[in-house]
Parts: C-alpha cells; sequence; structure tokens
C-alpha cells in the first residue's frame, strides 16, 4: 500500500556530501536539519524520513528543502541504500521478498490438493 516515491542520486562536488532529488516535496517551501545523535520529534514526512536515514551509520546528518534531500556522509562511509529508504517513504507494507508470491501459490495449491485427502489423525 502506498506509492514508492521516484528518486534520482545526484553527486555533489563537497566530498561526503550527496543529494537526493524526489517527485514530490517533503517540506514545502521549509527547510529542516538534522543531525545524528539528536532526537527528532515530529510526526511529519520529512522528520520520519530523517529517523530513518539517521538510523543508518552511514548518514552524519541530513537536510531537505522541497523535494532535495542532501545527506552529509559519515566518514569513510558511501550512500549505498539510502535511496531505496528514500523511495519507500510512504510504503506502508514493503514488497514481498523474491519468490515469495510463487512460493504462496504452491502452498495454496498444495492445501486445495490435500482437501479431499483424510489427514493422518482421521486415517
Amino acid at each position: 500500500m502506498g506509492q514508492s516515491i521516484v528518486v534520482n542520486e545526484k553527486p555533489s562536488s563537497n566530498p561526503g556530501v550527496v543529494r537526493f532529488e524526489t517527485n514530490r516535496a517533503l517540506t514545502g517551501m521549509g527547510h529542516e536539519r538534522y543531525v545524528a545523535g539528536t532526537e527528532v520529534w515530529g510526526q511529519r514526512p520529512p522528520d520520519e524520513l530523517a529517523r530513518r536515514l539517521l538510523a543508518q551509520p552511514s548518514v552524519a546528518g541530513l537536510q531537505i528543502n522541497g523535494n532535495v534531500v542532501t545527506v552529509d556522509l559519515a566518514k569513510g562511509f558511501s550512500s549505498e541504500g539510502l535511496l531505496e529508504i528514500i523511495e519507500g517513504l510512504y510504503r506502508f507494507y514493503p514488497d514481498a521478498p523474491e519468490g515469495a508470491e510463487e512460493a504462496q501459490a504452491a502452498v495454496e495449491v498444495d492445501e486445495a490438493a490435500g482437501a479431499d485427502e483424510p489427514t493422518p489423525a482421521e486415517a
């Protein structure tokens, strides 16, 4: 449920900084700044995104302005995995793992086939 956000990762001219441009305005006209090690109090989308990103050891801080998320990376880390966190901000239920749909279909087929057979307790 919910839609993924379309995100483009853009390099920065500053080392250790990466920008993500989204197809949705997260703060309206406001500018928000969050720093690792401080508690994020709000319940708005930028606050939730900040909590999720700051939970990553690679994030030292971030700024959100409109549809741009600027991340200050911790020394020695890359931006790997951050784009996916931003994309999933509005997803309420994660996508099923690969192969889960086929496994569920196989279980349903087995259950349907076994409905006519007696259970071990009945036999």
